[in-house]
């Protein structure tokens, strides 16, 4: 058996404010929309999917050098961008909250934490490659 994607599937409230905070803010492209009598769902592509295993420990000491203390649920929607401080100030700007401000790690990424629509807790992170510093 092959699993050839992985989807996180989000129930939002404010569904219109959520597809446009994800969609139209910080630029998933769309995929596919689909209406019935029921409801509406539409499929945002995300780049590469993986899925993070931590344990408490680990998921402590990541929100201890992202934020200072733990605030994560069990979940936390994590997306690479080409410039974390600017895609924060601009999610920022959109209606997220910053939980945190961009971050060195010790894994050598810049990360800032936020919440956006539908109560995702989001890390932005940028890797900064290989460089000492």
């Amino acid at each position: 058996m092959t699993v050839r994607e992985l989807r996180l599937v989000v129930t939002a409230a404010d569904y219109d404010e959520a597809l446009r905070f994800y969609r139209d803010v910080l630029g998933l492209p769309e995929r596919a929309a689909f209406a019935s009598p029921d409801g509406r769902v539409t499929i945002l592509e995300a780049g590469r999917a993986t899925l993070e295993i931590a344990d408490p420990g680990q998921a402590e000491f990541i929100d201890r050098v992202e934020v200072g203390q733990r605030v994560a649920g069990h979940i936390r929607v994590a997306f690479e961008v080409d410039d974390s401080p600017a895609t924060t100030a601009k999610l920022a700007g959109a209606g997220a909250k910053v939980i945190a401000e961009p971050v060195r790690t010790p894994w050598n990424s810049l990360n800032s934490r936020l919440e956006g629509p539908a109560g995702l807790q989001l890390t932005l992170f940028t890797e900064l490659g290989s460089e000492e510093g």
